[in-house]
């Protein structure tokens, strides 16, 4: 399989904090949020005009096993609580993408991986809510692939290097979490100064010249500074593991830098064209 579009890199986005998007002046305000909102839709249209299909990997969905969405038509999951009720109505109905889950499930099993299948599971806000704002029209077909619970890095990148031939596929891979995520820190001003040095370490280690250091540093990223302090856990840091092994042997960029909910998130790119 393969496609003239030319090689997709793999990303790896913040998604914000619940439905942001819909409530951002509770959020701190439009003017705090505009930048995100601006690569979002940067996304969007790279993905319009190169991408034949999405590959998604939420930080809010963790199985025994890399485990593939094969449904056609997901619906909604809103895996968030408190907010208003309208928040419950929210509908991005972008269809499914059985073949890309096949090809993925396929890449997987070829590397090793007993995989999980999953058909039922609605889109999760990890992945509905930056994509709503990335892609409204909810048209390009999503497949969904878990996190491994346990959360290690060298499964998650090992994963990652499985799925590699879906950039020459026409296939957009998107690792969706955030950067920084300690839920006691967001909006509290100590919290930033931690967040902007793991921030710096996670740019250097991400666009580090030798992909097999930038895995061994990716893989050991506990050691880097205020590791824990800016996740207590590591799914929503996951997902760039997978974004990173996409890459392969090609060098990630930071290619979104910004303050949300008041503290150092960044957006990264590995090999192709962004």
């Amino acid at each position: 399989m393969s496609s003239d579009r030319g090689r997709l890199p793999a990303y790896y986005i913040p998604h914000g904090g619940g439905p942001w998007p819909f409530m951002i002046e509770d959020f701190g305000g439009r003017t705090a949020w505009e930048p995100l909102v601006k690569h979002l839709e940067e996304l969007g249209e790279l993905a319009r005009q190169r991408a034949k299909a999405l590959l998604v990997i939420s930080a809010h969905w963790e199985e025994t096993v890399p485990t593939v969405h094969f449904g056609r038509a997901p619906g909604m999951l809103y895996d968030y609580y408190g907010f208003p009720e309208q928040m419950y109505r929210l509908s991005w109905p972008a269809p499914g993408a059985p073949d890309v889950a096949r090809r993925v499930d396929e890449l997987l099993r070829g590397a090793g991986f007993t995989t999980g299948r999953e058909e039922e599971r609605g889109y999760d806000h990890g992945t509905f809510v930056p994509m709503m704002v990335a892609l409204p029209e909810a048209k390009l077909p999503v497949a969904q692939l878990s996190l491994v619970a346990g959360l290690d890095p060298a499964t998650h990148l090992a994963i990652g290097h499985a799925l590699a031939p879906l950039r020459d596929e026409g296939v957009l891979i998107v690792g969706s979490g955030f950067s920084y995520h300690n839920l006691r820190g967001f909006g509290d001003p100590r919290s930033r100064p931690a967040s902007e040095r793991f921030d710096e370490w996670l740019r250097a280690a991400a666009e580090h010249s030798d992909p097999g250091e930038r895995d061994r540093l990716l893989a050991g990223w506990e050691s880097a500074p205020f590791a824990r302090a800016c996740h207590p856990r590591s799914e929503h840091l996951a997902p760039v593991f997978i974004a990173a092994g996409a890459g392969g042997t090609e060098r990630g960029r930071r290619v979104f830098s910004g303050t949300v909910m008041g503290v150092a998130t960044a957006s990264f790119a590995f090999g192709g064209a962004a």
